[in-house]
């Protein structure tokens, strides 16, 4: 498949100033294919914290407070996304933002929705197991489609 070819584009996206170059990168690939590009963010789940209250011997236990947090995580990103997806004309049902462990979250919307091309970044690290972060090695070990790694320099901001 070369890249006129590609129908649609899934990027992911982390709103840290440094990865702009990956989103920068989808859209010049959007306009090179006219392809349909979505949006997707990823905010990995919050475990319950090991400071649980017991209730006597009947086993309840009540869990922590953590389900506000991750609320309140998802309020900020649902509008970064809103924000970011305005700023590049992406429709409100392209924007999307999930809960979980990041790089299978990549891989299962990517298959959902069919995507046959994952944009993401990675981190210029040196070595050979450092070329890529743990998302990116999780998306393109079980990815369905092609993957494009966006080299994400540490010294830009």
């Amino acid at each position: 498949m070369n890249a006129g070819e590609y129908t649609h584009l899934l990027v992911a996206v982390d709103f840290e100033p440094e990865s702009e170059v990956v989103v920068a990168r989808a859209q010049r690939l959007r306009h090179l294919t006219g392809a349909r590009l979505t949006l997707l963010h990823v905010i990995e789940h919050i475990p319950p914290s090991m400071e649980y209250l017991t209730l006597g011997y009947s086993g309840e236990i009540a869990l922590p407070e953590n389900r506000e947090l991750e609320a309140e995580l998802l309020a900020v990103a649902v509008r970064q996304m809103d924000e970011l997806g305005e700023q590049l004309d992406v429709a409100a049902p392209d924007r999307l933002v999930r809960v979980g462990a990041t790089g299978h979250v990549i891989d299962d919307v990517a298959e959902e929705l069919g995507a046959d091309l994952v944009i993401l970044g990675r981190h210029g690290r040196h070595g050979l197991l450092g070329l890529f972060g743990s998302t990116a090695r999780t998306v393109l070990r079980h990815s369905t489609c092609d993957v494009l790694c966006v080299k994400i320099d540490e010294g830009s901001t």
